[in-house]
């Protein structure tokens, strides 16, 4: 009873934040910024042990520059991951813009659904809010459950208030195989780590052995459907724009690993360019081919 008060009033005051002005936030943003990294030094030797392992060619100085460039937008992601709770479609609209609408209408006037690979680069909450007013036909987000089940319900109902279908990571390829009579656009992470059952594939990933799921790959393949990228870009604090950028066109046509490796590749050139929107503070490399060697 406690608990579920508990989230109510979480859940409360988490809407009366989202109701700040942008100007605003972004000041507490700022604060943000200080209280992370200097203060708290919230996971500042993972992501500094993530940036030496994924760029060795870099100075200590640069990738310091990263570090810091990486935990002030931590600050900015925070607030405005808070502010799509609110957010009106008019100001949604301005803030995240789809830069070639049409490519949805091409691969569907072929009869063919379309599978974004993303990637946790940019604010990818706002652009999966704005993902549902891309098509009138269902667009798909795939997500991880929170382990708070009032918080996870809390969470999807905003995600979904403008079209989007919200699935589970485990019902992703039921559902897909559910609706591949219809033409759908779907959006699924490219750079979750797998759990330790679920560990199959290792690629090249920012210079490091990696982990990923074939999940894309597998449905793409069993549903014809076009696989693209989800690029998202920061053009400026607090204003983006998107893509979808095709990777293949017939998935039934390429080699094994072909579709992983291509996703995997375009995010990894992406960070390369722009490095600090990638989400460094996560742990990716808990795994490494030698622990699943038999």
């Amino acid at each position: 009873m406690l608990k579920k008060a508990a989230d109510s009033i979480g859940i409360f005051f988490w809407y009366l934040f989202s109701l700040l002005p942008f100007w605003f936030l972004y000041l507490i943003s700022d604060g943000l910024y200080v209280l992370i990294y200097y203060v708290t030094k919230y996971r500042r030797r993972v992501v500094r042990e993530n940036l030496k392992n994924s760029f060795p060619e870099k100075s200590d100085a640069e990738r310091l520059k990263i570090e810091k460039q990486y935990f002030r937008y931590m600050g900015d992601l925070l607030v405005e991951t808070f502010k799509m709770i609110s957010i009106s479609e008019k100001e949604l609209r301005a803030r995240m813009h789809m830069k070639n609408p049409e490519i949805v209408e091409h691969y569907f006037s072929q009869g063919k659904s379309i599978i974004a690979a993303a990637g946790h680069y940019g604010n990818w909450e706002m652009a999966a809010l704005e993902f549902g007013m891309l098509s009138k036909n269902k667009t798909i987000i795939v997500y991880k459950p929170l382990n708070n089940p009032r918080f996870d319900a809390f969470l999807n109902k905003q995600r979904a208030r403008f079209g989007s279908m919200l699935v589970t990571m485990k019902q992703t390829l039921r559902t897909m195989i559910s609706l591949k009579d219809e033409r759908t656009v779907s959006v699924l992470a490219s750079d979750q780590t797998p759990g330790v059952n679920e560990v199959t594939y290792f690629t090249n990933f920012l210079n490091q052995p990696t982990a990923v799921f074939l999940g894309i790959e597998k449905i793409a393949k069993m549903t014809d459907a076009a696989v693209v990228f989800y690029r998202i870009e920061c053009v400026k604090r607090g204003y983006y724009t998107y893509e979808l950028v095709p990777l293949v066109d017939n998935p039934k046509e390429t080699a094994q690993y072909e579709i992983t490796n291509m996703q995997v590749g375009y995010l990894e050139k992406q960070i390369q360019e722009t490095p600090q929107y990638w989400l460094w503070s996560h742990r990716r490399w808990k795994f490494k081919p030698e622990d699943f060697k038999r």
